[in-house]
């Protein structure tokens, strides 16, 4: 992980992290550019990395056995993401993690992270804080499934993600918000009407 400002003031939005552990920190990661439509983590991969991104967007989702893509997740700079089920039980992912855009990420060896974890109360209460981020952000995600009908789940994303529509192809973001794309675009004129 390079000691651009930036990134080090995001990581210590966290948690404070001294040089040091961004020095080891550095040493368990690699920098990486990656062209849009790469799949960085290949349903049924053992993986053995996580990731924060630095520009572009990332989509996670689930193909059926039918073939179907259901869109979990949605991931913008700067986040982390990583298949971490498939990481804690050293098991085949059951997700793929795409760029939708060119992209630039850190790839951080999630094993050697969890061996700093161990040796030091920094990284420990870093990766702790970040977990807790991604369980509000799936929380919230979840209860909006669950209570909000489609025209509020497209608002609420578009709170998140202001240019979501320029940003990411309309019938990935009806994937995401569970209805059919015919579905979201009849959503966006009765909205343009108003």
């Amino acid at each position: 992980m390079s000691k651009s400002a930036s990134h080090v003031d995001f990581l210590n939005s966290f948690s404070g992290i001294s040089e040091e552990i961004i020095g080891e920190l550095t040493k368990i990661s690699e920098f990486r550019k990656i062209k849009s439509g790469t799949q960085i983590v290949k349903l049924n991969e053992v993986p053995s990395k996580v990731y924060m991104l630095v520009s572009g967007v990332v989509r996670c989702y689930l193909i059926t056995e039918s073939g179907k893509e259901f869109n979990k997740s949605f991931y913008l700079p700067f986040g982390f993401f990583g298949p971490l089920t498939a990481l804690i039980k050293r098991k085949a992912c059951l997700f793929v993690f795409e760029t939708l855009t060119d992209c630039q990420l850190y790839e951080v060896d999630y094993y050697k992270l969890m061996n700093l974890c161990k040796l030091d109360k920094s990284v420990n209460m870093l990766y702790s804080k970040v977990l807790e981020a991604i369980y509000i952000m799936y929380e919230k995600r979840l209860i909006a499934l669950i209570s909000l009908g489609a025209k509020e789940r497209y608002l609420e994303l578009k709170d998140q993600v202001p240019n979501v529509d320029e940003l990411i192809p309309q019938y990935h973001i009806a994937s995401y918000l569970g209805i059919t794309a015919v579905q979201l675009s009849r959503i966006r004129k009765k909205m343009d009407r108003c």
